[in-house]
């Protein structure tokens, strides 16, 4: 088992190692039922020769099960003579919060995908994202973090490229975007600190996420075509070789853009939704998105919220039952200035 001082998780998994190994981050974890106990964090490492390394992670939030599907089977099927470099896996990666099926930690209520570069002395939620950051980020070449809506949201099965201020991160994006082959992909100049994918930024990969459907549920179309993308994107990087590498992408993608400012559609008062489109409308400014009903106040008439901005509606809420502050809908446009002159 590997462990050093710097770091209060440790492994039986060496990534410095060639060949496949499966196996897990031991999260210390002392209770009541288990004084000196730890917590298993799945991982695997295949590793062969030179090449790229590419690390996929999936459960940053854990009531999201499309992307743990996708990683688990890839442990289960890939084989060190199929790689040429190091793939590294990682379907559980807020263990607490996948194991409970829930967006966050019942640990620490931490939510893993706002608290990178996290804390070597902190809550059990900073210690998973710093130990992602420090010990499995550095000499990563590509990230992938497989995302869906989760139970309370339901999107259309698209790719996320942030920081895109820089150019640079657009070009490499539309590339990997085709090779992909998720119908939508969605820019954005998103660079909140607290995400996995900044983290990898930092570590000088370049990182990209998905939103696989939702709904705390697994939809059969989407799982297979993220499936078949994962692994075409792979034998496109040239870290997987052989028959599991599909001949095509799944689909020609449409490239978006996304504005937190117009975009989203947010609850202003607690109540019921009704929503008045659909995933996959075209909306525009102005138009009537949703009714915030108050059953529990006879009489009073329900409050209609407007988009903000036009675009594609590429997700919507799934519970009726809402409060203040709640999303309701978030959209995508077709064109952007960045966009135009990449």
């Amino acid at each position: 088992m590997s462990d050093t001082k710097a770091f209060a998780l440790s492994s039986d998994v060496d990534l410095d190692a060639h060949g496949k190994q499966m196996g897990f981050v031991h999260l210390p974890h002392s209770v009541h039922r288990s004084a000196y106990g730890w917590l298993p964090m799945p991982i695997a490492s295949v590793k062969n020769g030179d090449g790229p390394k590419v690390v996929i992670t999936a459960g940053t939030h854990g009531d999201e099960y499309e992307g743990q599907l996708i990683v688990s089977k890839l442990i289960r099927e890939v084989t060190a003579d199929m790689i040429q470099g190091q793939l590294v896996l990682v379907p559980m990666a807020n263990f607490p919060a996948a194991e409970a099926g829930l967006r966050t930690s019942p640990i620490d209520e931490g939510n893993l995908n706002r608290k990178y570069p996290g804390k070597p002395d902190g809550t059990m939620t900073e210690l998973i994202a710093h130990y992602v950051e420090e010990v499995i980020f550095p000499g990563t070449d590509y990230y992938i973090d497989l995302h869906s809506g989760g139970s309370s949201l339901m999107y259309l099965p698209s790719m996320l490229v942030a920081n895109c201020g820089k150019p640079e991160n657009q070009t490499r994006g539309r590339e990997i975007a085709a090779a992909f082959g998720l119908p939508y992909v969605m820019f954005s100049d998103d660079d909140a600190p607290g995400f996995a994918d900044m983290g990898a930024f930092r570590k000088g990969a370049f990182a990209i996420a998905t939103e696989l459907g939702g709904s705390g549920a697994v939809t059969p179309e989407i799982y297979a075509m993220a499936d078949q993308g994962v692994r075409h994107l792979l034998g496109h990087l040239g870290v997987l070789k052989g028959g599991l590498v599909p001949e095509c992408a799944p689909a020609e993608p449409r490239i978006m853009w996304t504005d937190p400012n117009l975009h989203y559609v947010y609850a202003t008062e607690p109540g019921l939704f009704e929503p008045l489109v659909e995933l996959g409308d075209e909306v525009k400014t102005g138009q009537d998105a949703a009714r915030i009903h108050f059953v529990e106040s006879p009489g009073r008439e329900p409050v209609t919220l407007k988009f903000s901005g036009s675009g594609l509606v590429v997700c919507k809420r799934v519970p009726a039952k809402t409060r203040r502050g709640d999303c309701l809908f978030h959209l995508a446009g077709d064109t952007h200035k960045n966009l135009n002159s990449a």
